[in-house]
């Protein structure tokens, strides 16, 4: 089957004024469906979010012995029950979901089963070695065939033992998340302790410490050490916040055109990353204030460039470095070398396809810098990456003629994205 011919993002005349609801987060979603699947209890998530990555993990809890009953806005999740996990082999896919590849093997080893774990092309070549090693080092048997990554199977044998272990998460902060999640229902619960040079997207870590101390488990963080004891994990009904990191692409079209978005419903507390967009539009020169429970950002008469250590809110990178590509300074992005092993290698994506539009971007080992110029339209690639779709369709609302190429990547966290965008640029 032909790839669908690249999409023309829209460019608009005048400045970008409305409002949106973005749907849930992805990040709050998977956590809680992973904990209701292991909880005492039947539990209801509350608008949800419904796209490619949360339908996988769905898929993967279910086949596990899990049950999912959609009613609109309500989700009961119903959770593997004793004894309930399947007892023949099963194969999941993981298509390009991070948060399935590692949140789901610790349970697959709570299982009976042997379990195998696949994905999309691309997926394969994502770092999953701290997760098998991590599994092999509290006695799980895994089958890798030496690759260090998809795919591989998991023997379950009912029970993980747990105890102590260390790993390096330098790579991606899920490979902590990913344990800690299963971690009450380890015999023995989990003292884990990162040892590596650096720990990414931190505020993911928080937002999974505080899943877990919600439901009632007993969790002690002091630094880059979580001691988690085993024990149930309360049933809770739970509300999604909205996606933050997604509205950053909404927050951008305010920024770059001058124009003034509201974005509903938009958390005064939160763990989620995206939250930082507040602060970045200001330091773009724009203003980001609430209006009630909405948030209401106005763009700039001049766009100014920015330099910001990213290790903690990576995911934001794509967008925030197409914002810098139309400011009227320079940019400098840092702290984000992780980010060569997300979706595509995020950094060279970047730099190659702003390229490809006129832009001057320089690759550094842990970031980007970014010298904007005149941009012209031509075929923007996508890698597969919704982030770098994003990214794309912002450099749009000031250059004509951009054609995102695969823009229904975007299904992988934000179905409908594209009919949503050409509403809102088109008002």
């Amino acid at each position: 089957m032909s790839e669908p011919l690249p999409w023309l993002a829209p460019t608009p005349a005048t400045p970008v004024v409305g409002q949106i609801i973005v749907p849930g987060s992805k990040s709050l979603t998977n956590r809680a469906l992973v904990l209701a699947a292991v909880a005492e209890g039947p539990s209801i998530l509350t608008r949800a979010l419904g796209s490619r990555d949360t339908n996988l993990m769905i898929d993967a809890l279910t086949a596990l012995g899990a049950r999912v009953e959609r009613d609109g806005i309500d989700w009961t999740v119903h959770p593997i029950a004793p004894g309930g996990a399947p007892a023949e082999p099963v194969s999941l896919d993981c298509g390009l979901a991070g948060t399935v590849m590692r949140f789901v093997p610790p349970l697959a080893a709570l299982g009976g089963a042997p379990v195998t774990f696949d994905g999309d092309e691309r997926a394969r070549q994502r770092p999953m070695d701290v997760t098998i090693s991590s599994l092999r080092a509290l006695g799980v048997d895994i089958d890798d065939g030496g690759r260090g990554s998809l795919p591989f199977t998991v023997h379950g044998r009912s029970t993980v033992d747990g105890g102590a272990a260390q790993i390096d998460a330098s790579a991606s902060s899920q490979f902590v998340s990913a344990l800690l999640l299963a971690a009450p229902r380890f015999a023995h619960g989990l003292d884990l302790t990162h040892v590596g040079p650096t720990l990414p997207s931190t505020p993911h870590i928080t937002m999974t410490v505080e899943q877990l101390r919600a439901r009632g488990v007993n969790i002690e963080q002091a630094g880059t050490r979580w001691q988690v004891a085993p024990g149930p994990v309360a049933a809770l009904d739970t509300e999604i916040e909205p996606d933050l990191s997604n509205a950053g692409v909404f927050v951008a079209a305010a920024l770059v055109t001058g124009g003034e978005v509201r974005i509903r419903n938009w958390p005064t507390s939160t763990d989620q990353a995206g939250d930082t967009w507040r602060d970045l539009a200001a330091a773009f020169g724009g203003s980001a204030e609430f209006d009630g429970s909405d948030l209401v950002v106005s763009g700039p008469k001049t766009l100014t460039g920015i330099e910001l250590d990213m290790s903690a809110i990576g995911e934001l990178a794509p967008v925030v470095a197409a914002v810098a590509a139309l400011a009227e300074t320079p940019s400098r992005l840092t702290g984000i070398a992780h980010l060569r092993g997300h979706e595509t290698d995020r950094l060279a994506a970047i730099a190659t396809e702003f390229r490809r539009l006129g832009g001057e971007v320089d690759e550094l080992d842990d970031g980007l810098e970014i010298r904007p110029r005149p941009l012209h339209g031509d075929v923007f690639r996508t890698y597969h990456d919704h982030r770098m779709a994003h990214a794309a369709v912002v450099l749009a609302l000031r250059v004509p003629d951009v054609f995102v190429e695969n823009v229904v990547t975007t299904v992988k966290t934000y179905p409908n994205f594209a009919p949503v965008w050409e509403r809102l640029v088109g008002a």
